[in-house]
């Protein structure tokens, strides 16, 4: 296994253990990519049972939607979870995107880190 492959794996691994941690729920299916400075994540399988159920009116999905890009921008804010992330790749966070589709159950986080991570793969994992 080549070292971005694993690194990849690393964190993808990560990301669901922060999501578990403060979510409730973890994604069922992570994959990470590397493209210069930035460490893409597509996440699948992430809605909580309650959530389920609060996506089912259109104020929930609202909510849902809301609550999942904003709190997950607040997790990494927190300078143990950040640290772990920086750990990882050796360079800064400097921000992150994240975006939420309810109906696909689908998010992707792009991590925007000081400068290119000397990862980038050429295929998903």
């Amino acid at each position: 296994m080549t070292q971005p492959i694993k690194v990849a794996h690393a964190f993808s691994n990560l990301v669901r253990e922060v999501r578990k941690q403060h979510v409730g729920k973890g994604p069922e299916h992570i994959t990470t990519r590397f493209v210069g400075p930035w460490a893409i994540c597509e996440l699948r399988g992430n809605l909580t049972s309650v959530e389920k159920f609060a996506v089912k009116s259109e104020e929930g999905r609202r909510l849902v939607r809301e609550l999942r890009t904003t709190f997950i921008k607040e997790i990494y804010k927190d300078e143990k979870v950040k640290s772990h992330v920086e750990q990882l790749v050796g360079a800064s966070l400097v921000t992150l995107f994240c975006d939420f589709d309810v109906d696909l159950d689908m998010a992707v986080t792009v991590y925007v880190f000081d400068r290119a991570l000397g990862l980038d793969s050429s295929s998903w994992l």
